[in-house]
């Protein structure tokens, strides 16, 4: 195991802002840390970087602990959400900053800054100022200058953060495939669920300083662990339920559940994919109060006249009805999860 927390806890004034936060990272894999502002994430990273003391606890780097190992030595490489480029100096100096203190000599820099920056896609970029760079070849630098001391581990604080959405998702998909080139072990923290199903082996979701739920991006968006991972994800069809044998008792009327599902009181998610529009006549009876252009699909609010909870249901485009409209709806049990 590269990493590994055990019981890490950081308190500031008295409140836990990391608590008994156990945590494994494996060589090689990369690890997103998602979750809402102040959940705990980037103090995660700041006590795994060593920029933050733990109170109690402890990081351990290949089984040795770091509790008295001063930032500078641990052998990890740190990119921030700002980038932090030094202004004064070129895109070369640039990556070569972790080179130099080091003691590489001159010819070994300048071969690796040529490597380093056509691999981030920045071939020649070497004497270019970093006031002319763009903000997503100023991440890219960032990068390469992370990546140039050879860390044992890359640690990344959403270092999407500032570009707009089209960029953020290309260079996703070329940070995933870069990591995979050079089997890096990352471990990243964001509050973009998109950004981190999409570069994630394993996604850890936090909440108040805790560790909600861990696994793989496809366990995570199938299963949530819970009420508050579910309405992080996004999913807002979440009510209270009853569960005996394979049905539950819901707001929405009885729907049906895995013959496997926890019993007694839960909570109950539907996916939106799974509210499925009939004839106004069937089911449960509605009206669309809303709908919402989603690029691949429609998302429709919906208004049980039975004054029960307000659902979201995901709609092709040509079949999607206007607002207004009466619908009836019917629940598609694979898309129905039992919330522990």
């Amino acid at each position: 195991m590269l990493l590994s927390l055990e019981s890490a806890t950081v308190r500031f004034g008295g409140r836990a802002v990391l608590d008994a936060v156990d945590l494994d990272v494996c060589e090689h894999e990369i690890v997103c840390v998602l979750g809402p502002s102040g959940s705990g994430k980037s103090t995660l990273l700041r006590a795994v970087a060593g920029l933050q003391p733990l109170d109690l606890g402890r990081v351990s780097l290949d089984g040795r602990d770091q509790g008295r190992v001063p930032a500078h030595k641990r052998g990890v490489g740190l990119m921030f959400q700002d980038h932090q480029l030094f202004p004064q100096r070129d895109v070369g100096g640039n990556v070569a900053f972790g080179l130099r203190m080091r003691g590489e000599a001159k010819g070994e820099q300048d071969a690796q800054v040529r490597e380093l920056l056509e691999l981030v896609g920045l071939p020649g970029a070497a004497r270019r100022a970093v006031a002319g760079l763009s903000g997503g070849e100023q991440q890219r630098v960032a990068l390469a200058r992370a990546l140039a001391p050879r860390p044992r581990l890359l640690m990344l604080d959403e270092p999407l953060g500032q570009l707009d959405r089209s960029l953020r998702e290309r260079l996703v998909v070329e940070l995933r495939e870069l990591f995979g080139r050079l089997g890096t072990t990352v471990l990243a923290v964001t509050h973009d669920q998109g950004e981190a199903f999409a570069l994630a082996d394993r996604v850890v979701v936090m909440r108040d300083g805790r560790i909600a739920q861990s696994g793989t991006p496809l366990d995570v968006w199938q299963r949530p662990a819970d009420e508050f991972v579910a309405r992080f994800l996004g999913f807002d069809n979440v009510v209270p339920a009853t569960v005996a044998g394979t049905a539950a008792v819901t707001p929405w009327g009885k729907l049906p559940v895995p013959e496997d599902a926890p019993q007694g009181a839960c909570s109950l998610l539907v996916r939106p994919a799974g509210v499925r529009l009939v004839a106004a006549d069937e089911g449960l009876r509605c009206t669309v109060t809303a709908r919402t252009f989603k690029g691949t699909h429609v998302a429709l609010h919906l208004r049980p006249e039975d004054g029960t909870p307000r659902l979201e249901a995901a709609c092709a485009l040509r079949e999607a009805p206007e607002v207004g409209a009466a619908v009836g709806v019917e629940f598609d049990p694979t898309e129905i999860v039992v919330l522990d």
